[in-house]
């Protein structure tokens, strides 16, 4: 008993939880500048939606999804089904799923056409002795990104020619694989590719990743034939940098579901998606069909030529704008000058070593290219000052 009085008189002797309230108002959060703490500089982005450069930024309406799902529970299951509705509505397609970026899109999709529901064969990938193993694949279409693919275990079939796919076509085909920007280096082209497909009945997947604008490339590829495509969510969308959208065939994507996150002992459990990035990925899809694409491209346009025009004073400047066919379709300014007055690396050093620091476009070597599209507002005048002061003084 003595213990349990000692303990009745001291909370008796502590203040009314309402007085305590009323004289002890939480202290403000203290504004921190994470990147310098971390020793981190920031840079312009004059060089676009590249995944080591953390891509896009989320616009206000992304940020706010992202943060209302962080303030909630919910079943992850279920939101993974209504976001994935959601979106393949919006997009006017079968089925859709939001992915751990498209390289996740990759895995698990390759994954659903060697198992599809089949519990006992999801368990054992990458273990895929047995079972479809083999994804068929243009040599031209080759590309670093296919590792997502061979991590479900399966071996890369190279054929160059119909009749070399022809051939190569079995009962271990699982899936025939197609890289979007590498079809002008392909003898099979687009068209080709899915029709023989469907006539092997072998699904189809692009990879479509830095691939919109156009708008009308979200279901372009899947009306074309493809049984799955994949985009990056957080390049030109403007999702989350870690999210991507597979589309296609629903008995696939459903598929593809079962052999990723939540579900325990699939290829695909690390690659997570959380209720951030779900909302995310919707509100930046939504956004993304309501943009007025012209006003955006013309926007681009004018960033471009602003730089360009900046140069004129510099004697040896000389300028080109190009819109890549497929992927990153948007307006690069090519700058070219005298270079034995200073040479292309020695400018990117200096930009990139300056105040802001400006990063142009990777690889910028025989020539500077410079690719505003991700420039906030006011940025790209800033790019054309920089470049214009590096030029000058180097009398180029």
């Amino acid at each position: 008993m003595p213990n349990r009085r000692r303990f009745l008189k001291a909370v008796s002797a502590a203040p009314a939880a309402g007085a305590l309230t009323a004289t002890s108002a939480p202290a403000a959060p203290v504004k921190r500048d994470f990147f310098k703490e971390l020793g981190i500089k920031p840079f312009i982005n004059a060089a676009g939606t590249y995944t080591t450069l953390t891509a896009s930024l989320m616009p206000p309406e992304v940020v706010a999804a992202y943060e209302y799902a962080s303030k909630q529970f919910v079943h992850l299951i279920p939101l993974h089904d209504a976001v994935g509705a959601r979106i393949a509505q919006l997009i006017g397609c079968e089925a859709a799923m939001v992915t751990s970026g498209a390289a996740g899109a990759l895995v698990v999709g390759t994954a659903a056409c060697i198992t599809g529901k089949d519990h006992s064969k999801i368990v054992r990938v990458p273990d895929v002795a047995g079972m479809k193993n083999e994804v068929l694949v243009q040599k031209a279409h080759r590309y670093g990104y296919d590792h997502a693919v061979r991590a479900t275990g399966v071996k890369l079939i190279e054929v160059e020619t119909r009749e070399e796919l022809e051939r190569a076509v079995n009962e271990r085909t699982a899936m025939m694989l197609f890289f979007n920007d590498a079809d002008p280096r392909g003898q099979i082209k687009m068209a080709e590719f899915i029709e023989l497909g469907k006539k092997h009945k072998v699904p189809t997947f692009n990879d479509a990743a830095a691939d919109v604008p156009p708008l009308e490339n979200l279901s372009k590829y899947l009306k074309a034939g493809f049984d799955l495509v994949t985009f990056s969510g957080g390049k030109n969308i403007r999702g989350p940098q870690s999210a991507g959208l597979l589309l296609g065939r629903k008995d696939l994507v459903e598929a593809a579901r079962l052999n990723s996150s939540p579900y325990s002992d699939t290829v695909g459990r690390g690659l997570k998606v959380n209720k951030e990035e779900l909302l995310g990925m919707m509100v930046a899809v939504e956004r993304f069909i309501k943009l007025d694409h012209d006003a955006e491209m013309k926007e681009a346009e004018r960033r471009v030529k602003y730089i360009a025009d900046s140069l004129r004073s510099c004697p040896s400047v000389k300028t080109d704008v190009k819109v890549p066919p497929i992927a990153n379709h948007v307006p690069h300014l090519h700058i070219r000058w005298d270079y034995s007055k200073i040479q292309p690396r020695d400018v990117v050093k200096q930009l990139l070593e300056g105040e802001p620091s400006i990063e142009v476009v990777p690889g910028s070597r025989e020539e500077l290219v410079v690719n505003p599209w991700m420039t906030q507002p006011g940025e790209s005048e800033i790019v054309a000052r920089r470049i214009r002061e590096i030029l000058k003084k180097a009398g180029a």
